[in-house]
């Protein structure tokens, strides 16, 4: 059976976040990339937040993390080689949030068990150097590597296009294209829907 997803904006720059439950009755959640004031989401919330994710620590990303923290008592897990901007409060383009320490680090290999649920760990730098995704399911949730119709940037401090592509790849050879891809911005859309059709994926088309 699925996982059942919900998506909500929070942060002003239109990044999504993310409530993840085993199922639609279960109690117990996990949130991905909390990038705003997250009042909207625990207002009326069923149930507890078990875990917060994060893919990377971009502002837009990890603004809500110490609020959400805050209210719920949830372990944070955020990428080992980006922790530093999540506990310091700085972010690599020199924003500002509240600073929190993650209580946990991921890196490519792990596994997060919580809420039910087991969320493998596959590094995806690209993006930013030391970004994540979190797979479950079929769901990959991807933060800012790849959108419906685009990919993320890469002119930003630890961007890099190979790296990007690579990433791309590594997600394919490991979940296939019928994998469902919940971008850090727009809609969902499938690894392979992505490749055969995005301008951005030719030179991976043309690879073959």
């Amino acid at each position: 059976m699925p996982v059942a997803v919900s998506r909500i904006v929070l942060s002003q720059y239109g990044a999504n976040c993310y409530v993840i439950r085993a199922s639609d009755e279960a109690p117990e959640a996990v949130v991905v990339d909390p990038g705003g004031d997250p009042a909207p989401l625990l207002e009326g919330f069923r149930g507890t937040v078990d875990a917060i994710l994060v893919t990377h620590t971009d502002i837009d990303h990890i603004e809500g993390v110490a609020d959400l923290q805050r209210a719920t008592g949830a372990e944070v897990w955020a990428p080992a080689g980006e922790a530093e901007s999540l506990a310091s409060g700085v972010t690599r383009t020199g924003g500002s949030v509240a600073p929190h320490a993650p209580e946990q680090l991921v890196a490519d290999g792990d596994v997060v068990r919580a809420a039910g649920l087991e969320l493998e760990v596959t590094g995806i730098p690209g993006h930013s150097s030391d970004h994540v995704a979190f797979a479950v399911d079929g769901a990959i949730f991807s933060g800012d590597l790849l959108f419906a119709g685009s990919v993320g940037r890469v002119d930003l401090p630890g961007g890099d296009w190979q790296a990007l592509l690579g990433s791309v790849r590594r997600l394919l050879d490991r979940y296939g294209p019928d994998a469902v891809v919940y971008p850090g911005h727009g809609e969902s859309t499938t690894l392979g829907r992505e490749l055969e059709t995005s301008p951005f994926l030719a030179e991976l088309r043309d690879a073959g």
